[in-house]
């Protein structure tokens, strides 16, 4: 159940609704963005699969705060890593991350959203979701935002069905660091960068 519900999370992080301009307004010219690079006819082509997954990714980055879901993914350990562990790992997240979604945010089917609920709280926010599949299907899911610097919300979790993203991620990750060494956790994600290097 929680493998279809990932398969449009992030389809349905990009739908805007106007009643929570505050927020969504910044992710609208996202919206259109993801939208038309799915639903192009010349991108779907099998041969423009590497363009395809370079344009997802880049609408992607746009929209995630990558460096600070790697942080929280890594929890504790984070302070931990020197400043060339934290860079290695973020990138090694960010590639982990992009390419496990990018197949799914494919499958946009032009999912209903309906938003029932917005906080914010100084730099924090937090928007409640409902989603209605085709098959009318219902599932619960939570953006969670920051506030940046330079006035850009950005998502650090997505929170499906009540479990976190990140949080399931901290606890694969811990797993491994506590079995076998940090050292274990950056061979296992180089090696599956490699493997996509390689698709």
């Amino acid at each position: 159940m929680l493998k279809r519900i990932s398969i449009i999370v992030f389809c349905c992080l990009f739908v805007a609704n106007a009643a929570f301009a505050s927020i969504t307004t910044e992710v609208k010219q996202t919206v259109d963005d993801i939208i038309k690079i799915v639903t192009n006819s010349e991108l779907k082509k099998p041969s423009n699969e590497h363009k395809r997954r370079a344009a997802i990714k880049r609408v992607l980055s746009s929209i995630f705060d990558q460096q600070e879901m790697a942080k929280r993914s890594l929890g504790r350990y984070w302070n931990q890593r020197t400043p060339a562990e934290r860079k290695q790992f973020v990138d090694l997240f960010s590639s982990l991350l992009e390419n496990s979604y990018a197949g799914k945010i494919e499958s946009y089917n032009n999912e209903k959203i309906l938003y029932t609920k917005e906080s914010i709280e100084g730099n924090y926010a937090e928007v409640h979701s409902k989603i209605i599949t085709p098959k009318h299907d219902e599932f619960s899911l939570d953006y969670r935002l920051l506030k940046e610097s330079n006035g850009k919300w950005m998502v650090y979790d997505v929170v499906i069905e009540g479990v976190s993203l990140v949080s399931n991620y901290r606890t694969q990750f811990n797993k491994i660091i506590n079995a076998n060494g940090y050292p274990e956790l950056v061979k296992k994600l180089q090696t599956k960068h490699n493997e996509i290097k390689m698709q």
